[in-house]
């Protein structure tokens, strides 16, 4: 199974290009900066902190991608890996590790940045759109505190609760 999730901060604006041929296609390509949880060394340092993973969205992925993503937002990515190598102008073989769209959102709420939308994006090379626009709206909760928790109404009992 080749299957990635990833959340992180895009490190600059998607770049997109379109394909030429009948059919138009967008491909965007933007790097997440994703947080690397690991121990400290003997100095205390952690070392580098981050990975910078390189993303790519086709069709209306890379089209929503154009649109709505910006350097510094932390968006949800999940695809699969894909791997390939070119020879670059000097002669030199060089290898690449790309994650291939499928599903893509934004991680903050409003307030922070982002929107809570998200998008399904097609398959690889425009075989087909599995998915669309959606806009994932959530109703605000009538009693929360201030934590973001709801306040559990009096005359609930323990025992209808799911947990203990």
């Amino acid at each position: 199974m080749n299957r990635v999730i990833l959340m992180g901060r895009l490190t600059r604006d998607p770049e997109v290009r379109y394909s030429q041929g009948e059919r138009s296609m967008a491909i965007a390509r933007y790097t997440l900066a994703v947080d690397r949880r690991g121990r400290r060394n003997q100095d205390g340092d952690q070392g580098q902190t981050a990975d910078f993973i390189n993303i790519v969205a086709f069709d209306r992925a890379g089209e929503f991608a154009e649109k709505y993503f910006r350097q510094g937002m932390r968006v949800l990515v999940s695809g699969r890996i894909q791997t390939g190598s070119y020879v670059n102008k000097d002669g030199q073989k060089v290898y690449t590790t790309d994650i291939i769209v499928d599903d893509q959102e934004f991680a903050d709420s409003k307030g922070q940045g982002g929107d809570n939308s998200s998008f399904g994006g097609g398959n690889s090379y425009g075989g087909g759109n599995r998915g669309g626009y959606q806009q994932a709206t959530r109703p605000a909760p009538s009693s929360a505190i201030g934590d973001g928790f709801m306040n559990i109404p009096d005359g609930v009992e323990d025992e209808g609760l799911p947990f203990n």
